[in-house]
């Protein structure tokens, strides 16, 4: 049977010549002929990979392409799914009626698939899928969660990995998946994930974001401390992070902190996070990452003081008191610079501050 492709063309000349040739092709796509759906399906995965005008006039096409994927059959089903998965690019629409036409389950079957290709479709897939929030609450009741994770943890192409971390994190953003997704321990595979890419790349800032909600439960506290290199590959972010990886980055740490100080302070002072956080408490680009360093800077402390707000002059007497106690060696050096550093830019600052108020203090003799 004649290819699709030469009845419709992506510079069809007007909308009825369009029309015309996306009936041709869902007559193919809803044929008896194993061959003719699979080239249909092939068309549509070509004709929307770019083209949103494509991927409306042929959303009727969702229906039999997700019957396609529930086949069984490999060649029809990585034809299906990558269809489905262009399909519903950009487009909320599809994505919701992708979900609606019954796609869950066989997706979620080829997640299991010995097929590695198929595997990593699906994955993709499921990743499109979850960027619409309308698609949320299904895609975690379906058993999604604890496949992703295993795919995380043990697929061999880079991509999948970082499709499903896309995908847990884009889940994790519906806070009642937060126990699914941390009971299925994904933890050890974001430390791995965090000690092997850049500090400062979008990966390592999705595993933070994914990261530090499951620190506010205590198995995620204690797949953390218990992964060698757990506390360690967080606190080495606010060093070498991109400015988003350190500020959650130093909120996960502070989240642990808070959360039982007594547990944490001492696991998290002994990786040496001291120079990383004083630089961020004063350097720090957003007011919420500075002032989070600072609170956790006075947890740190032996005997922390309620205050209302840690003004410099309190950090550095907090600064001070932590360094004396820090081990010897090149972290408690840079440490001790980092407060000289400190001190300088808060004398910038008062001095500034002391200027402003004499301006506005002194009389306009104008008037």
């Amino acid at each position: 049977m004649e290819s699709p492709r030469s009845e419709f063309t992506d510079s069809a000349s007007n909308g009825e010549e369009l029309e015309l040739a996306a009936d041709c092709i869902m007559d193919q796509v809803r044929s008896d002929d194993g061959e003719s759906r699979i080239k249909a399906a092939k068309e549509i995965r070509r004709l929307t990979k770019t083209n949103s005008v494509n991927r409306r006039l042929l959303a009727n096409a969702i229906e039999p392409l997700v019957e396609m994927v529930r086949s069984g059959r490999d060649e029809r089903a990585e034809a299906a799914i990558l269809a489905l998965l262009n399909l519903g690019v950009k487009d909320e629409r599809n994505k919701i009626n992708i979900v609606k036409a019954g796609a869950l389950d066989p997706i979620i079957n080829l997640l299991q698939s010995q097929n590695q290709n198929l595997q990593e479709n699906a994955t993709a897939a499921i990743l499109t899928l979850t960027a619409c929030s309308a698609n949320k609450l299904a895609i975690c009741s379906s058993g999604a969660i604890p496949l992703l994770v295993s795919i995380l943890s043990q697929a061999t192409n880079p991509q999948t990995k970082i499709d499903s971390l896309m995908a847990l994190y884009n889940l994790s953003t519906l806070p009642d998946s937060l126990p699914s997704i941390v009971s299925s321990n994904p933890i050890p595979s974001l430390v791995s994930l965090l000690k092997t890419v850049r500090k400062s790349s979008k990966t390592a800032e999705k595993c933070m974001a994914l990261l530090e909600p499951l620190l506010g439960f205590e198995g995620g506290r204690a797949a953390l401390t218990s992964e060698p290199g757990g506390v360690l590959s967080v606190v080495e972010l606010l060093e070498e992070g991109s400015p988003a990886v350190k500020e959650f980055a130093v909120c996960a740490l502070l989240t642990m902190c808070e959360s039982d100080r007594e547990r944490y302070r001492e696991v998290i002072l002994k990786e040496g996070v001291i120079p990383g956080l004083l630089e961020l408490s004063v350097k720090g680009t957003t007011h919420k990452s500075r002032s989070k360093a600072r609170a956790l800077l006075q947890l740190l402390r032996k005997s922390p003081r309620s205050r209302p707000e840690l003004e410099p002059a309190a950090l550095e007497n907090i600064v001070s008191d932590i360094v004396l106690r820090v081990d010897g060696g090149d972290r408690a050096g840079k440490a001790k610079k980092m407060l000289a550093e400190m001190v300088q830019v808060s004398m910038e600052q008062s001095l500034r501050h002391m200027q402003q108020r004499a301006l506005i203090c002194t009389p306009n003799p104008s008037k």
